[in-house]
């Protein structure tokens, strides 16, 4: 018996000043970590150029869309001043705008670091407060046209994992995305420069996180273009029930699925495994 995909919702993505297509299978956003403590990759690529280059070996493999940062929200990680997180990601955002026709994007938290990397080529914003950390961030996308992706998450990276607790995870996340969602368009935002993520791990437990990757087509009736950020993150341990298991395996599996229920963009660090896997599911009859 067959089944076919949810209905896909938007078709594209606004940005600054490209429209990003989608099609049957979620773009790849490919991770470029400027920081020396990001759970998986920290201080991999702090090195500017480094950095760069990473970014350009992810196009090749790839990417869709960069999303470069340059302060670590992992949990309990420490905040890091504006001055610096420009220095960090500045000049990689230029690079990169510079050397690739592949959007990039600026993942902050700080519409004083979204303004100058916008100004450098940027062209979204992804926000893991939604937007809502720093008021004068929708201001910012509004009179930019930037693209926005506004995510879920309960508390700050350095409170978010102190038990967090819900009556209904999916329920609850959906009706703040919803509430971000109309948030930003009261502001000006248009609702096709919006997109959502349920912020995989991001005040959540292992549960929680599960529940949303089985449930996140629920998202898909906001509609907004659904962003999912599960790359080597830590439910891949609990469920293989090993804490030093190899997380590619299972970044695969879960973006198989994430590309079954119609999710629009998948943050990842791996970019070329997870494309050929993507490819193979397409091509072999997996997504209908």
């Amino acid at each position: 018996m067959s089944h076919s995909p949810p209905a896909p919702g938007p078709t594209s993505w606004r940005l600054k000043s490209v429209t990003l297509e989608f099609g049957p299978l979620p773009r790849l956003m490919g991770i470029v970590n400027v920081t020396p403590d990001s759970f998986s990759d920290g201080g991999q690529f702090f090195d500017t150029q480094r950095a760069i280059d990473h970014g350009m070996r992810l196009v090749d493999e790839g990417a869709d869309l960069l999303d470069v940062g340059g302060e670590s929200t992992r949990p309990y990680s420490t905040p890091v001043a504006p001055d610096e997180e420009l220095r960090r990601v500045i000049p990689v955002v230029q690079a990169l705008a510079e050397r690739t026709r592949v959007p990039v994007s600026i993942d902050t938290s700080k519409a004083a670091v979204a303004r100058e990397a916008l100004a450098a080529g940027a062209e979204i914003i992804n926000d893991v407060t939604g937007l809502a950390g720093d008021p004068a961030m929708a201001e910012l996308a509004v009179a930019t046209g930037a693209g926005v992706c506004a995510m879920h998450m309960r508390g700050t990276p350095q409170t978010m994992q102190n038990d967090p607790r819900y009556d209904d995870a999916v329920a609850e996340i959906h009706a703040y995305l919803a509430a971000r969602r109309d948030a930003l368009l009261a502001a000006g935002l248009s609702l096709d420069r919006i997109c959502l993520d349920p912020g995989i791990g991001f005040g959540k437990t292992h549960e929680h996180s599960l529940t949303l990757l089985r449930h996140c087509e629920r998202f898909l009736d906001l509609g907004c273009p659904l962003l999912v950020g599960h790359s080597r993150k830590s439910f891949i341990n609990y469920v293989l029930k090993d804490k030093q298991a190899e997380r590619l395996w299972g970044n695969i599996g879960v973006s198989l699925a994430l590309a079954r229920r119609g999710v629009h963009v998948i943050r990842i660090h791996d970019v070329r495994p997870v494309r050929d896997a993507l490819r193979l599911f397409e091509a072999s009859g997996g997504l209908r």
